[in-house]
């Protein structure tokens, strides 16, 4: 690879640095008895409000729906991913350093299907927490379920709820351009030898 290519290789494996400390999705809701809104954001290991009492707000209006609380405790992902983001950087600094088109070739792969295992946990989060509801709930209407959107608003009752990706999706936006990006100039050899 030429070294502009593994330059910036090195920058898109290490740009997922940010994901340490940015959270890369949010979910907020508006209601009448919440008009400045609420909301929560998700790390890679762990949840917490917009705010300092959101989330203790959020599990409170879960309770009289019968959804489950939100607590960081119960999500094994957050466990796992602070060490699945470590090892895609360190693979992508390895396929820089060692200069193999193919290794970049696998970590872009490997980006793309760890993209659709996070969407597709984070669906089956949201419906778990949106059907499986407590029979004792203070609240009940029959058929209502409350699966808050992946992505986009929803009207759930009363409440206007939106999620969307967040400052740390950038940062994988970044990483894999940048991958792309070397190797584009693999490819097409823009800059010459």
């Amino acid at each position: 690879m030429k070294p502009t290519s593994r330059i910036l290789m090195a920058i898109a494996a290490l740009a997922l640095v940010g994901l340490y400390y940015f959270p890369f999705w949010t979910i907020s809701m508006h209601a009448p008895q919440y008009p400045e809104g609420i909301g929560m954001y998700i790390h890679i290991d762990d949840v917490t409000g917009h705010k300092r009492h959101d989330l203790q707000s959020i599990n409170t209006l879960n309770h009289y729906i019968g959804m489950a609380e939100i607590h960081k405790e119960d999500f094994p992902e957050f466990v796992v991913m602070p060490w699945i983001i470590a090892a895609v950087i360190g693979l992508g600094i390895v396929a820089a350093a060692m200069g193999n088109i193919k290794l970049v070739y696998g970590w872009l792969g490997l980006m793309v299907i760890l993209g659709i295992v996070g969407l597709v946990d984070f669906y089956l989060w949201g419906y778990d927490y949106g059907h499986n509801l407590s029979p004792d709930a203070p609240i009940k209407i029959p058929g209502m379920s409350y699966q808050p959107p992946m992505i986009g608003c929803k009207q759930l009752l009363n409440i206007n709820a939106c999620s969307w990706p967040w400052t740390g999706s950038i940062f994988i936006g970044v990483s894999v351009a940048l991958a792309a990006g070397s190797v584009w100039i693999e490819k097409f050899n823009p800059f010459g030898k």
